[in-house]
């Protein structure tokens, strides 16, 4: 299992009027946190596009516990839970800067080839890559 981890800082814009980080907001901060997981390992979304590679998010789904607010520093926890065929899961927690658990989430996206727009398995550097963590 690989984890990598990433901090956002919530501006002012991405609140609602209850003071609270507006719940679609998170689908962004995941965004950050599986780019920079892949980051980590060594590939970015660039190179993969530039391979003919796409991720599009097949399945998303959240459970929120507690709210975050404007200045909170958050820490978003990526994990790539197994090993990648042609999906990949993401697992996230948000903790704010006092380590409270505010929510926990899970894609999943699917490797496709821009030429064919058809599913196909993910490139077998960065599956290796991945290997060493299980």
């Amino acid at each position: 299992m690989y984890t990598g981890e990433t901090q956002i800082r919530v501006r002012y814009a991405e609140t609602d009027r209850m003071g609270y980080v507006y719940y679609g907001n998170y689908a962004a901060y995941f965004e950050v946190g599986r780019v920079e997981a892949l980051r980590n390992l060594g590939y970015s979304y660039k190179s993969l596009e530039d391979s003919g590679i796409i991720l599009p998010v097949f399945e998303y789904s959240i459970r929120y516990m507690k709210p975050a607010y404007y200045d909170d520093l958050l820490l978003i926890k990526t994990v790539i839970p197994e090993i990648p065929g042609a999906r990949i899961k993401f697992r996230y927690e948000t903790y704010n800067q006092d380590d409270l658990l505010l929510n926990t989430a899970e894609t999943t996206l699917v490797f496709i080839d821009s030429a064919t727009g058809k599913p196909r398995p993910a490139p077998g550097d960065l599956v290796k890559s991945i290997s060493g963590f299980f």
